[in-house]
């Protein structure tokens, strides 16, 4: 297993805003959320043709916010500050939870990786955001998924 990793006050910053970001998604906030995404943001980066702009982010997203057919969580596991301090790199799982009671496969788990940007106002906004296709988990991934999560970062 990978060594826990020991981040710097600025990193647990990022960590924090991570969280909130998935929070503001798993309590159904599209203000909330869209408020974590920088105005000029590109989600699916490594796509041919990824989303770009908050306000089209949102409209992509809206379902997954309402989360009526598919709850997605996920969580930091390293972030990184670099640069001049302004930009960070988070990545971790994500885990999808199909909301009807007979779907199959019920769980998928995938990868995301997000690069943060600090704005002028300080505070830091989701600028690139991509990650692995999920593929299908079983409830032992699932639940593994659940324990691996922290609140806490982990400082240096």
């Amino acid at each position: 297993m990978d060594a826990a990793p020991r981040l710097s006050a600025e990193e647990c910053a990022v960590w924090a805003r991570e969280l909130g970001f998935a929070r503001a998604l798993a309590e159904h906030d599209a203000a909330a959320f869209a408020a974590f995404v920088h105005p000029q943001a590109a989600f699916g980066a490594g796509q041919p043709q990824p989303t770009r702009g908050r306000e089209a982010i949102a409209a992509q997203w809206a379902d997954l916010i309402a989360g009526k057919r598919l709850r997605l969580r996920w969580y930091p596991q390293r972030v990184t500050v670099a640069g001049v301090g302004d930009v960070a790199w988070s990545t971790g799982p994500a885990l999808y939870q199909r909301i009807d009671p007979g779907a199959q496969p019920r769980y998928l788990i995938g990868q995301y990786q997000s690069v943060w940007r600090r704005d002028t106002d300080g505070v830091w906004r989701v600028l690139f955001d991509d990650g692995i296709a999920p593929r299908p988990a079983t409830e032992a991934e699932a639940m593994a998924f659940e324990r691996g999560r922290r609140e806490d970062c982990p400082r240096r």
